[in-house]
């Protein structure tokens, strides 16, 4: 989805100050500098991996038509079990007060397809460059105000509409006017409502990269450190009133300004909800505009660093949005998706790579379905569910081992595998169940660990051995799902 920011950007790194730390929701199993982790309805701590799904060509009545059975079967085929879906407002209420209910029947089919293979959705109110009025999709052209500001599109460079002032424009009208504000409500009553006890969704994400008007004499980072401030920060709050009016359990995702990608703090505040996850996005501005990774810039560092200073002083969960390169077989982005794997699993409870769909750009595999270059990295083992408090909990890419230690709790764990080439050998230490486990070439398999409370359990996830590709019987692969 990404893009070329504009170049002010790479010199765009703040650092905020301490700030005292508070209580935030019911997650439990603190990752590093006290973020928490996202739990289910059950306790038990849940580790969210999968891609964005979308259609963005299609409107009206072929909207979400693109988007297919498939999506989730490959999904889950591939060990996969989160989908970050897209949803846009100038589907779902073309006029002002008229809900599609053929939008809403569609959203419904696609969740339908996602609770079949078991994958959590996130449903994405998504806007780019604000909406229709500018060429793109998210918040309809009735809900646009722009006091007669220019607008020049950028047809080569679509990132850089966002910093024309209409669009900025109708961005502070959005947050300012009162009955803009109440239709977004509206709206995500609607939707809230519509789906708040359908099995697949897990949140909702409340909007898709928010930006902001730039005054005169700021600043980018200044700017969107104010917009998250005093803007984005009460509409938040606003929103999550208007679901929790219909909804009490699910997870709220927020945003920051995508400025967050250049290693820029955020500036948002509280939202005064217990369930509230943060939400940012991982793009990097040199590789958005084609370059190759670049090791020694720090980037990666430098945004590890900024983007968990807000989730720990407001003891939140991270889920990462989107991320990904457009340009994935460059000669560093294998070392590029090693390196960013490995810091988007040491501080988020998931992420959701950009995007899946089958072809080119930023596709995560092909029209045959297989991974494209580098992005088959992104299918490891890892656990979805732990019942228990996690002490430990890594994968070294060299070895291609995954070790998961805690504490357990009462419930079952599931290990999740994806399909491997030799098969998959796991061992369980501690009083649980299973002890020794293997799954054969290419399957995709989920392992329920059984355990006594309080037991210190340790999950070993590693390659079967090249002597080892026998043929295994049903009765050797238990818990396959």
């Amino acid at each position: 989805m990404h893009r070329r920011l504009l170049v002010v950007l790479f010199c765009a790194v703040l650092l905020l100050g301490p700030a005292p730390v508070r209580a935030h929701g019911d997650a439990v199993a603190g990752a590093p500098d006290g973020i928490p982790r996202l739990t289910d309805d059950r306790g038990r701590v849940l580790t969210l991996r999968g891609w964005n799904v979308e259609d963005k060509t299609h409107r009206g009545e072929a909207a979400l038509s693109a988007i297919t059975e498939r999506h989730f079967r490959d999904l889950r085929a591939n060990g996969f079990n989160f989908a970050r879906l897209l949803v846009f407002w100038d589907d779902l209420e073309p006029e002002p007060g008229r809900y599609s209910e053929r939008y809403l029947r569609r959203i419904e089919r696609v969740l339908d397809w996602a609770a079949e293979y078991r994958i959590h959705v996130l449903i994405d109110a998504h806007q780019d460059v604000f909406g229709p009025a500018f060429g793109h999709r998210g918040i309809p052209e009735w809900a646009t105000r722009t006091d007669g500001l220019l607008f020049t599109p950028h047809p080569d460079d679509w990132f850089a509409e966002y910093f024309e002032p209409a669009v900025q424009r109708a961005f502070t009208h959005l947050y300012e006017d009162r009955d803009l504000r109440l239709a977004q409500a509206r709206m995500w009553r609607v939707l809230a409502g519509r789906f708040e006890h359908h099995p697949a969704v897990i949140g909702y994400d409340l909007i898709n990269e928010p930006m902001g008007e730039i005054r005169d004499g700021e600043d980018l980072p200044t700017a969107a450190r104010r917009i998250e401030a005093e803007q984005l920060t009460p509409m938040y709050n606003r929103l999550a009133d208007a679901v929790r009016s219909v909804d009490r359990d699910t997870w709220l995702f927020v945003e920051p300004t995508p400025i967050v990608g250049e290693g820029v703090p955020t500036g948002l505040g509280r939202i005064e909800d217990p369930r509230t996850v943060y939400a940012p996005h991982f793009y990097n501005t040199a590789m958005e505009a084609g370059a190759d990774y670049d090791p020694a810039a720090g980037w990666i560092e430098a945004y590890e660093r900024a983007v968990t200073q807000y989730p720990a002083r407001h003891r939140m969960p991270v889920v990462v949005g989107e991320w990904g390169p457009l340009n994935n077989a460059l000669p560093n982005m294998g070392r590029f998706y090693r390196e960013a794997l490995a810091s988007l699993n040491r501080y988020s409870s998931g992420w959701a790579g950009y995007v899946w769909c089958y072809g080119g750009g930023y596709c995560a595999v092909g029209a045959d379905g297989r991974f494209r270059t580098n992005k088959e990295q992104t299918a490891a083992p890892y656990a979805p569910a732990v019942a228990g408090r996690v002490t430990a909990e890594g994968y070294d890419d060299g070895s291609g081992t995954y070790r998961l230690e805690y504490r357990s709790s009462r419930g079952v764990s599931e290990i999740s595998v994806p399909p491997g080439a030799g098969g998959w050998r796991i061992e369980v230490s501690g009083r649980a169940h299973p002890q020794v486990r293997t799954v054969p070439a290419g399957r995709t398999a989920t392992v329920r660990v059984h355990a006594r409370p309080g037991e210190h359990v340790t999950v070993r996830v590693g390659p079967r051995c090249a002597a080892c590709q026998l043929r295994l019987t049903e009765a050797e692969c238990v818990n396959v799902g």
